[in-house]
């Protein structure tokens, strides 16, 4: 099958989509498909060979972050000429309601057009406003593909029409068999993120982490993560700042290694989360972890059976979940197997399966897929290739 999936966030400014993209990319290159992913990137970035660069992009405000998007006539122009070259059978497009190549694809593309919605805003003003230009592109939509319940819920509520609920996908064995690092080991926590993103939760464990020293005075704290080192611990006492140590930016090896490596891998994500996907990579790792109790978080974590949870802002919170943890190997043994266990529904054998059956079924193809599997599918899904999803 030929493959096309667009990308609307930067390919060099790392991020869960663009991981969930080149994931599912490469393990479906790897059963034989041909695959083309178009992104924003910068000319100077090398790109792996099945990525097609739809030039550099522009930083903007979006679901509390601020997202590298790619838009206007240039960019048009090369998703036009990307689609007219690939012939695919299928195009896949991720975040098509964003203001970057998703939404110019979802306008330039035709035939099977596969949607996936990664955002979860339960109040998304400009969403709604926006509907009325954006509906014309997703009618085209032949299937949804909601990464969570959450982000399902934010499609229902502003756009319309349903999903399917697929989540995001990891190699759990590139995770479980990786090699500790002595120097990241013993009272270690960690924390993987963008440090001056105030989403991602850094401040929280900064203001917890008085505390915790206070009741285990040989604990470190490893950081992750591009972003402004001096200002992240700049609400630290002096004494302490040299208990936090940066890592700056990691490779996939060495985020492997940290997250087999620390005590209590920590997720103090403020908001704006409609899955989690560190938190699958850490579980894979047989981290224990401790994350605050975002809706998307607590499903990612069993509802706290994989994983600890702390009431969300809350750095006394935080800290108490925190200290109970590193004083408890026998809990943090439990939480790494239960987790360990837990995380293989979200292996790539299992999501990549899934999202073929939505590509076969938009397609009517029957190669891969029985057609006993694909009618509950089809029910699922709620509509086919002949059928909008509006």
């Amino acid at each position: 099958m030929k493959i096309g999936i667009v990308c609307p966030y930067s390919w060099d400014v790392p991020g869960g989509v663009q991981f969930h993209i080149r994931d599912l990319a490469e393990h479906l290159i790897g059963l034989g498909h041909e695959v083309s992913v178009l992104a924003p990137a910068d000319d100077e970035t090398p790109l792996p060979p099945y990525v097609v660069s739809a030039g550099r992009a522009v930083p903007v405000p979006y679901n509390g972050s601020v997202a590298r998007l790619n838009f206007g006539f240039l960019s048009a122009a090369r998703v036009r000429r990307w689609l007219h070259d690939g012939t695919f059978d299928v195009i896949h497009i991720h975040e098509p309601a964003s203001p970057s190549l998703g939404l110019l694809s979802c306008w330039a593309a035709q035939g099977p057009i596969v949607a996936t919605f990664h955002t979860s805003n339960p109040r998304s003003r400009a969403m709604i406003a926006a509907y009325p230009i954006l509906q014309p592109a997703l009618e085209k939509i032949s299937a949804r593909i909601a990464v969570s319940e959450y982000a399902r819920r934010t499609l229902v509520e502003h756009l319309g029409g349903d999903a399917v609920v697929i989540p995001n996908g990891v190699d759990v064995d590139f995770f479980a068999k990786a090699e500790t690092n002595p120097d990241w080991s013993g009272q270690t926590l960690g924390f993987i993120g963008r440090i001056d993103e105030p989403r991602k939760g850094l401040p929280v464990l900064m203001a917890a982490f008085p505390k915790i020293v206070e009741a285990c005075p040989d604990v470190r704290l490893l950081v992750a993560g591009r972003g402004d080192e001096e200002e992240a611990v700049a609400s630290l006492p002096a004494e302490l700042r040299e208990r936090v140590e940066f890592l700056g930016m990691v490779s996939d090896e060495d985020k492997a290694r940290l997250l087999r490596s620390v005590d209590v891998y920590v997720a103090p994500n403020t908001g704006g989360e409609s899955f989690g996907i560190i938190l699958v990579e850490a579980l894979s790792a047989g981290a224990a972890v401790l994350a605050s109790d975002l809706d998307a978080f607590a499903q990612v974590l069993d509802q706290g059976g994989a994983g600890d949870l702390f009431a969300n802002e809350n750095p006394d919170s935080l800290a108490a979940g925190a200290i109970a943890l590193l004083r408890d190997p026998e809990r943090r043994a439990r939480l790494s197997a239960s987790g360990s266990a837990h995380v293989r529904r979200f292996d790539w054998s299992t999501v990549g399966a899934d999202i073929l059956a939505v590509y076969e079924t938009v397609t009517d193809g029957a190669a891969a897929v029985g057609a006993d599997e694909r009618v509950p599918l089809r029910t699922r899904l709620g509509f086919s290739k002949d059928t909008t999803a509006s």
